[in-house]
Parts: C-alpha cells; structure tokens; sequence
C-alpha cells in the first residue's frame, strides 16, 4: 500500500528568522495588559496595565524568535516581541529540504494584526507565493473578496479582529472543503501543500480597544507585536513511498542519542523509503530497481506503485531505465543494466563478453558463467565473420585456420600435417599421413579420432558457420508482469479518523493501585478540539469515584490528553457522546485533569463502576 509519514510541528527544533526583536540594540522599556484582564470582556476595561524591561542579551529580559517554537507544556508563557513602533514585521522558517504544511496556528500575546499574508516557497527563498491574505477589511487592503462573503476566497477577516487582545489565534488549513485533494501526492497536492520556507508578513498593527483611555504610559511602548506559539503541522514529503523520516546527513551514535534526549517530537526531513524506491523524498528508484518508470504512491487507491527490478542475473548493481526499451517491450520492461560484471554484456547482462562463452554446467546468475576462450593462439584466427569473438559465445569452439581442427584449434584435421602459422597443408597422400612429417601411412588403416574431453570438433573454413550443436536462444526469455489495481488503502490525508490507541487494561487490584491515579470519574464526552500544541476534550462529570487536589464537580469541565499517535491522533480514544469511566492524574498548578497512555479509559458499564469503587474502598491501602 502507499505510505503516509506522521504528521508534527514542523517549527519544533528550528528557530524562526524576524526583521526585529525587542531589547536587540539595547534594554527597552514595554507596557502590557495582564492576560488575565485581556481574556474577559473589553467592556470590563483593560485593568492597569504593567511595565517592564526588554534586553536580547539578558535571558530573564529577553524575548527571541525562537520563544516562538519552544515546546508549549515546557514554556508555556514564553514569547517572540517584535521592537516598538513597527508596523511591518516578518517571521521566516527556513526548512533544510521539502515538506508537506498541513495547517498554522499562530497565537498572539499582541492583538492580532489589522493586516498579515501568509506565504510560501518552494524552491528555498527565491520565489514566494500567498497562502492566505488577513485583513479586517479584505476589499480595502488586498482588493479581495472576504471568504466570509464568497467561499474559497485567497483572503479573510475570521482571523484580524482586535479582540481577544491577547491569545488571540491566525488560524490556516492546507486542506480545506474549498480546495479538496483526492490523491495527496498528485501534481495538483504538492503544488499546494509542498514547501521549503514558510513567512508570515505582518503589515499593521492594531490597539487593544480598551475603553478605560486613561492612559498614563507612553503609548509607542504598547506598539509592538508578540507571538505565543507558532505551530506549523506537516509532515515529511516522501512521494507516498515511507512511513517515517529520519535526520538528513546522520553521522554517528552520538548523534542519534543526542537527537532522542533533546529533539524528541522534532520533524525530520529525510525519508527511510520503502517501495524499492531511494532519494531524500523517494522520488527515484533504487540503483537496481529501474525497469518501470518511477511513479509516486496513489493516495487514492492505496496502490504503493513500487519500482520493479531489473533483470541483471546479479552481474550488475544498477540500472537506468531506457524510454525506447520500454516501448519496444509493449511497457513491460525497460530496464538497462549498467557496468555489468562477470565477463557479460547486453541490456540485462544475459550474454557473455567477446573473448568468453556461456559454461552451460551453471546457472546464468553465477558469477563463473561465462569462461575465457582457450584457443591455440597459432592454429585460431582473430579474423572471424565477427571480428570480437575469438571463440563461439555458446559453445566455445574456436575458430580455426585451414586444416586445423579440435575445439580449441590445437591440432591438424585427418588428412592434414605440419602444424604452424599458415595451418596445417593436405597430406600429399591417398589417405591420411603422420601431422609431423607428413610421411603417408601404408596400407588400409582405420584412424580413430582422438577424444578431446569427449567434445567433438569440425574443421570451419574461414567464413563458414559453426553447427547449432547446442540450441540456445540468445536473448532470456522475460517473465510476465501485470500492476495490480485491486488492492486499496487510505491516505491520513484524507481519513484523518483512522487513528487506533494502545489503550490501558483494568488488571489486577495491585496494578491498578500501583497507578496512584489522583482521579476517577464518569463522564460523557461532549466535544474535542485540536489546539495545535495540546488538544482539548469537554466532558460532563456525572460522578465522582475519587478526586486529589483538583477539586471536581458534577457539571461540564475540560480534560487534556497528552499523548499523540504517529498520525496525529489523541490517545486514550475519546468519542463524543459515549460514557466513559476515566482514571487519571491532575497538574494541580494549573488545575488541569490529564489523561495518557497511563490512564484507565473505557466505556462505562455498572459492573465496572462498582469493580473500581470496591477497589478504591478496600483494596488501595
């Protein structure tokens, strides 16, 4: 089947480039509202508003571009500040190679610019396209129409308003219901999700509309922009032809073990291809594996399209695939063995060089196949009817001078003497004669021909043609193939719901103890929601079996997975509408209910509930 790669933050592990950041010349003093007054409504007023210092150089007072792209759960209140006063700013990532954008989410600490463009390239920086325009008002600034109005616009306004003033999230998807992709590795999908650089252009900037006006602070040391989070998902771009991408230029174990302690969720760039395919993206053949021409995964039937191998007989460790092969095959075979081995030649090395014939004792595939030509360099010509063979390819016989004969033209043909340069000459004789002094032999003899390893020989005039006395066709015969359009798949692309979750067992009363989950609960699953950096499940509460620190009530609250499958799921499995029982642990800083691969999550039943209560009353001492 093809093959989909997993989907992660492309922005994890690599620092964005800006035109500024605070503090980057020298300490500079910025105002800012309390998140926790932006977060309520703006009638209520922005509150006081707090003062501090910025400097680049000083790791307590600074905010850098790659505050950005640090991990959210480390750091969560980390981020990037533009200097004050500016109203054009860019944010650039620079990936080292191709990769597949999936969607961005961009979250502000600032309000959210009056005015921002989304772009990218593909070919490292040299040429830029639009992804999306912003803008509160499309018309007036772009002189496009808002997607709000007309769907599938290139511009929108869903995502410029100053409110929230803070935390305020730029959202876009690659993929969306007004440019949908059937298959994800055609022309058409790459075009739109392919990319080697990613830039944010924010061109206005926008006050928080506080209505409390009575402003004592400079109001330049409230003109900057802030960035939370950039969060870029995508994956590795592998032509539907691997599963998993690793480190471009690997050098060593060190290198590997470096890269699991510090880049642990880190997207990398080169693909482990599958498919018999090779190249950072899959997107050639192997050496030996070129006789089809190359295609990438279907997407859409699931067909992995793999790279069939050329038939070489092991005397060659690669091949090119040739247009005029192929089609002089019928599209069957097209491959062209390169620098073949062992003494052979020919488009899938299946004949032996001029100077050896085929050693019909072994298989074609031997690396002794094809042995030298064992001629008598005085009784063998080199001019033959084909001038590159010193001996027959098929049977090895040599070819002779006039009146020398045997396999190898070591001796005179009966009738024939005085071995030599020149051949041998005709007995001057009624029969035949001794081949070393030509003296004619008396009587009535019968001449018994000499046996020469049991090969029989003939005496070919220069010119004649050597008897077929082995029949052997000259080319291979070539086995019958056929694509096979019946087997189907998927691609994450398109089925994002395919996601299956090693989930935990209730097992013994020990096991479950040794857990020390901090709550139990049931509860519906109401609704989930993809925050990019975590996601976020609502649930009612309709009971509580245990609580910790985080105090839980019977009503509606948010839980948090934490863990992600390979493509990009949430684990445990939570499906809105169904009754859970959910054992877990609490972040009692934040007053979060956590659940991961620990946890214990299943479907609620009576006899389930009332097993786990009995455990928590008798069993966990």
């Amino acid at each position: 089947r093809s093959c989909n790669p997993p989907v992660g933050n492309l922005a994890t592990g690599r620092t964005p480039v800006t035109l500024t950041t605070c503090g980057q010349n020298s300490t500079e003093l910025y105002c800012f509202y309390p998140d926790q007054n932006l977060l309520h409504q703006v009638s209520h007023g922005c509150g006081q508003p707090r003062c501090t210092k910025c400097n680049a150089n000083q790791p307590d007072n600074s905010h850098l571009p790659a505050d950005m792209t640090d991990d959210f759960f480390t750091n969560p209140i980390s981020w990037w500040q533009s200097a004050q006063g500016v109203h054009r700013e860019e944010i650039r990532l620079d990936f080292e190679t191709e990769f597949y954008l999936t969607h961005v989410i961009a979250v502000f600490k600032s309000p959210r610019p009056a005015a921002m463009v989304l772009e990218r390239s593909q070919d490292h920086g040299q040429t830029w396209r639009p992804y999306k325009y912003f803008s509160v008002n499309c018309t007036a600034t772009f002189g496009l129409q808002d997607d709000l109005v007309e769907e599938g616009s290139m511009c929108t306004s869903r995502y410029s308003d100053a409110v929230p003033c803070t935390r305020g999230e730029v959202i876009y998807r690659a993929l969306s219901p007004a440019n949908k992709i059937e298959d994800p590795y055609s022309l058409e999908a790459q075009d739109l999700l392919k990319l080697t650089n990613l830039r944010l252009l924010l061109l206005k900037r926008q006050d928080c509309p506080c209505h409390d006006s009575g402003l004592v602070e400079k109001p330049q040391r409230f003109a900057h922009y802030a960035i939370y989070d950039l969060i870029i998902r995508g994956s590795c771009f592998c032509n539907g032809h691997a599963e998993e991408c690793e480190v471009a230029n690997r050098t060593g174990v060190m290198e590997n073990l470096l890269e699991c302690i510090f880049l642990p969720q880190q997207v990398h760039g080169k693909c482990v291809c599958r498919h018999n395919t090779a190249g950072d993206h899959c997107e050639k053949c192997a050496p030996l594996y070129n006789d089809q021409p190359w295609k990438p995964g279907d997407g859409k039937t699931g067909a992995p399209n793999e790279c069939k191998k050329c038939r070489c007989h092991n005397h060659a460790d690669s091949c090119h695939f040739d247009l005029s092969v192929w089609l002089a095959s019928g599209k069957r075979s097209g491959g062209v063995c390169d620098n073949c081995k062992h003494n052979t030649e020919g488009h899938r090395c299946q004949r032996c060089k001029p100077g050896y014939y085929r050693d019909r004792g072994k298989p074609m595939s031997s690396a002794e196949v094809c042995k030298p030509c064992a001629c008598q360099p005085v009784g063998s010509v080199n001019s033959t009817f084909s001038r590159n063979w010193r001996c027959h390819p098929k049977t090895g016989f040599c070819y002779c001078k006039p009146g020398v004969a045997g396999p190898n033209c070591d001796r005179c043909l009966m009738g024939y003497w005085d071995f030599g340069e020149n051949g041998c000459r005709p007995c001057d004789c009624a029969r035949d004669c001794d081949q070393r002094t030509g003296s004619c032999f008396n009587g009535l003899l019968f001449y018994v021909c000499p046996s020469y390893d049991n090969e029989p020989f003939f005496n070919i005039p220069i010119g004649g043609r050597i008897p077929d006395l082995v029949q052997t066709p000259t080319n291979e015969s070539e086995e019958e193939w056929k694509w096979n359009d019946h087997e189907q798949g998927f691609s994450a692309l398109r089925h994002p719901e395919k996601c299956v979750c090693k989930e935990k067992v209730l097992g013994s009363v020990t096991d479950f103890c040794q857990m020390k989950y901090a709550y139990v609960i049931k509860a519906r699953i109401l609704s989930a929601h993809d925050k990019g950096t975590h996601a976020e499940v609502v649930v009612k509460v309709k009971k509580v079996l245990k609580s910790g620190k985080v105090k839980i009530a019977r009503s509606n609250r948010s839980i948090y997975p934490e863990s992600w499958t390979n493509r990009g799921c949430t684990c445990p499995i939570l499906n809105p509408g169904t009754d859970y029982l959910i054992a877990g642990q609490e972040d009692s800083r934040t007053s979060k209910l956590l659940v991961n691969m620990n946890s214990l999550v299943k479907p609620w039943k009576a006899y389930l509930g009332k097993q786990v209560s009995d455990i928590l009353r008798t069993g966990c001492k």
